[in-house]
C-alpha cells in the first residue's frame, strides 16, 4: 500500500494501540504485589516484542533510559522489522510503576509515534511544565507567568469565575508555591501522587473536568505529553530543569545546545503524531485491564493529529 508522502501509514495507528495492550496486560499481573521493577520489566518485554512484530524501522527516542542503564528500550535502540517507515517512537511503558505496584489508580502504558526526527530527543532530566486542552486561544496560558494569571486566563476565556477552574498537579513539595497560588484564587487542585503523562492527559478532555496542568515533572514525559496535545489541539510550554553540570552534560550530548529554551508544543512534538495509551490501573479516563475465565479486557486510547480522530477501544482476547 502506497503511504502518503509526509505522513504516518495509518495502518500503524491500529498498531500502536495493539503493542500498549500488549505491555498493560503484562504489567496487570503486576498490579498490588509491591514490585514496581518487576511491572516495569513486564511491560518493557512485552512492548518491546510488540515493536518488532511492526513493519518499520523504529527508533527509540525517549525511552528507559541510556543504554548502560536500561538493556531493552534504551534511548537509540532500534526496533521493528527494519523494513518501512523511518518512525520516532516515545515510550513509557508503565507509567505509574508506584501506582501499580501499590494497586492506585492511573497507572497507564503510553507510547507516541511520528515521523523521524519529530519528536524532541530529551535528555532523562525535569521539565517545568504547563499545559491546557483544546478550545483556548493560542498563547492563553504562559510558563514564565505567575499561576494566579494563568488561572484568570483561562477563567476569562472560559466566561467562569476563578473559582471553576481545576488545576492538575504533582503532590509534591516543590509545588506547594502553585498550589497555594492556586487556592487563593479559589481554584480547585486536583493533586496526583505520580503520573504526570496522565496528569496533561487529562486536560484533553473535559469530562474529567481538569482544566490546566502545571509544575515539574520528567522532560521525556513532557515529550509524551505534548504528542497527545498534539493530536487534540491543546497548548503545551516547557523549559527543561538542571540540578547540576552532569544533567546539562546530558542535554549537550542529547544535541541541545540552548538549554533556557521555552519549548513550545510543536517544538516538543511536530509532525504527523500517533499517540496511544491503555489502562493497567483504573483511571480517571481509562479503565484498568479486567481478567475473567479465557479472557483479558482492556481499555486504549488511540489518537492522530493529522485527523484529528480519537478512539477509544475496548478489547476482548482470549487468554
Amino acid at each position: 500500500m502506497a503511504v502518503e508522502e509526509g505522513y504516518l501509514d495509518r495502518v500503524l495507528t491500529m498498531e500502536v494501540g495493539r503493542c500498549t495492550e500488549a505491555a498493560a496486560i503484562a504489567a496487570s499481573k503486576m498490579i498490588g504485589r509491591g514490585d514496581k521493577e518487576g511491572a516495569d520489566q513486564a511491560a518493557v518485554t512485552a512492548l518491546r516484542e510488540a515493536f518488532n512484530k511492526l513493519e518499520m524501522e523504529g527508533t527509540v527516542v525517549i525511552g528507559e533510559g541510556e543504554r548502560d542503564e536500561a538493556p531493552m528500550l534504551y534511548i537509540g535502540e532500534k526496533v521493528g522489522s527494519g523494513k518501512g517507515p523511518k518512525i520516532d517512537i516515545a515510550l513509557d511503558p508503565l507509567e505509574g510503576t508506584t501506582l501499580t505496584a501499590k494497586a492506585m489508580s492511573n497507572a497507564l502504558a503510553v507510547v507516541a509515534m511520528a515521523q523521524g526526527g519529530t519528536l524532541l530527543h530529551s535528555p532523562d532530566v525535569y521539565m517545568d511544565k504547563i499545559a491546557c486542552g483544546p478550545g483556548y486561544r493560542e498563547g492563553v496560558i504562559d510558563l514564565d507567568a505567575p499561576i494566579e494569571e494563568n488561572i484568570a486566563a483561562l477563567a476569562k476565556e472560559k466566561g467562569e469565575p476563578a473559582s471553576e477552574i481545576t488545576l492538575c498537579i504533582l503532590d509534591r513539595d516543590r509545588h506547594q508555591h502553585l498550589i497555594d497560588g492556586a487556592r487563593k484564587m479559589g481554584a480547585r487542585v486536583f493533586l496526583i501522587p505520580d503520573g504526570d503523562v496522565a496528569g496533561v492527559f487529562h486536560t484533553t478532555e473535559a469530562s474529567t473536568g481538569i482544566d490546566l496542568y502545571v509544575g515539574r515533572g520528567g522532560a521525556p514525559e513532557g515529550v509524551l505529553a505534548a504528542a497527545a496535545l498534539r493530536c487534540v489541539g491543546g497548548q503545551m510550554q516547557g523549559r527543561l530543569h538542571f540540578r547540576n553540570d552532569e544533567e546539562r552534560g546530558r542535554a549537550e550530548r542529547a544535541g541541545i545546545a540552548d538549554l533556557d529554551r521555552k519549548y513550545n508544543l510543536r517544538d516538543l512534538a511536530s509532525g504527523d503524531v500517533i499517540f496511544a495509551a491503555t489502562g493497567v490501573t483504573n483511571g480517571t479516563m481509562l479503565d484498568g485491564v479486567k481478567w475473567e475465565p479465557g479472557y483479558v479486557n482492556t481499555h486504549t486510547v488511540v489518537m492522530r493529529s493529522k485527523t484529528g480522530t480519537v478512539r477509544y477501544i475496548r478489547a476482548k482476547t482470549r487468554r
